[in-house]
């Protein structure tokens, strides 16, 4: 596990951002564009946190990125959120817009949780990432590390509380 001062390992992901489309009465919820992530494009900028949760849908995932999306808009400027799991660019484009979520959500489909792994944040018996979630500075170095059990919510504040 990474852990507190450690440098976090960087990882380059196909990714899908839903960006909110000018007419919100359109009936769209945005339109999606997909792109690459890596860590180190963030680095000297701005924090991150690299949230790796277990899949796209579930009822704990869904509800903890709803109060994700409705607590990091204002501190765009200040912190970039990461969703990362292990489900498709296709899930995610789906997932993101029908919760609204405007940050980035990262595929790692292929290898299966190659870069949770590398956090050892993956639950090989599971096929899925843990709900753990790395707060990473500025230098790239982790200064914060939230876990919570699979069927519970982590404490998204104590990110505002470490900003």
């Amino acid at each position: 596990m990474i852990n507190v001062g450690d440098i976090a390992p960087d990882f380059s992901l196909p990714a899908i951002l839903v960006e909110p489309l000018p007419s919100p009465d359109d009936g769209d919820t945005g339109a999606v564009t997909g792109r690459t992530v890596t860590l180190t494009q963030y680095r000297g900028s701005i924090d991150v946190l690299v949230m790796f949760y277990p899949l796209d849908w579930s009822p704990v995932c869904s509800s903890e990125h709803m109060k994700c999306a409705k607590m990091f808009p204002t501190y765009s400027n200040r912190l970039q959120v990461l969703g990362i799991s292990v489900d498709s660019v296709w899930s995610h484009s789906a997932f993101a817009k029908a919760h609204q979520i405007r940050y980035p959500l990262l595929s790692d489909f292929q290898p299966r949780g190659a870069v949770a792994q590398q956090y050892g944040a993956y639950l090989p018996d599971f096929g899925f990432a843990a709900r753990t979630a790395f707060l990473v500075d500025k230098r790239g170095r982790v200064k914060l590390v939230l876990h919570a059990e699979v069927p519970e919510e982590r404490e998204l504040e104590a990110v505002l509380r470490n900003e």
